[in-house]
């Protein structure tokens, strides 16, 4: 444990702010983990934890700082100004910390007896893949699937809004055919959602391995994924509306197939 940094020109502080971008997130291969609930989500993971920022006038849970404080490597205190500069959330808990991203491949991919998959096609704003994170592990489902990325999966935004669920749920980057291919090979029935011309998605049975695949809210599905489905489902909507949000979607999907398998 060093001295409390206080000036912005810190280049502990300069690397944290490079770190905003995905570029050098690469390049550093590390990722900004904010908040305390989500450094605890990345500890229970096993994430490897490289630094540890934290600033006591903002932590309310004065137990848990001091713990990580005394157990993290690289423990560095930091002032309420300094802080406050490099958070993203608008009321800081003090906790920051740097860690080792993990890159998981399907191949890693353990599946139970009946898994459901959430599959996303350029899923673009880093708030709806945090949300549909956190609404996957609320709802069970086994992993989630993203196809031609449009945002970095551990941007600090999609951390922030999955509240550290990202570490817990499965996530793994790939392409169409290799997600398609792994689908099939794993005899899991691939869904496809439609803003319309699906059937009722309360009228299929998914009580069965599942794969529910979900397009941008602008342009659905790519054809490249429609001539692989299995089948198209629709979820209602009132005429003059042409989309849901994409997280609100996944949402009323993986609820409707929990409901089917009693939330097993």
């Amino acid at each position: 444990m060093g001295d409390v940094i206080i000036s912005q020109k810190n280049e502990k502080v300069k690397n944290l702010e490079k770190l905003q971008k995905p570029r050098e997130r690469r390049a550093q291969n590390s990722i900004i983990i904010e908040g305390e609930r989500e450094i605890t989500a990345a500890l229970a993971a096993g994430l490897n934890v490289k630094d540890f920022f934290y600033c006591p006038q903002l932590a309310k849970n004065q137990k848990l700082l001091e713990k990580l404080r005394i157990s993290l490597k690289n423990s560095q205190e930091v002032s309420p100004e300094v802080f406050k500069k490099l958070t993203y959330k608008e009321n800081p808990d003090g906790f920051l910390a740097v860690a080792e991203p993990r890159y998981l491949s399907l191949k890693e991919l353990k599946l139970p007896k009946n898994p459901l998959i959430l599959v996303l096609e350029a899923v673009e704003k880093p708030g709806n893949l945090g949300g549909i994170l956190r609404t996957a592990y609320a709802a069970g489902v086994t992993a989630v699937i993203i196809n031609d990325a449009q945002t970095d999966i551990y941007n600090p935004n999609v951390i922030r809004a999955s509240m550290g669920y990202i570490f817990i749920v499965p996530t793994i980057v790939s392409t169409i055919k290799e997600t398609a291919d792994f689908l099939k090979k794993n005899k899991i029935n691939i869904c496809g959602a439609t803003s319309r011309g699906g059937e009722n998605y309360t009228k299929i049975d998914f009580k069965k391995p599942a794969a529910i695949v979900l397009g941008t809210e602008n342009s659905g599905l790519s054809q490249d994924w429609i001539k692989k489905l299995n089948a198209k489902i629709t979820i209602p909507m009132k005429p003059g509306i042409d989309s849901l949000n994409v997280s609100v979607s996944a949402a009323i999907l993986a609820y409707e197939i929990g409901r089917q398998r009693n939330f097993k």
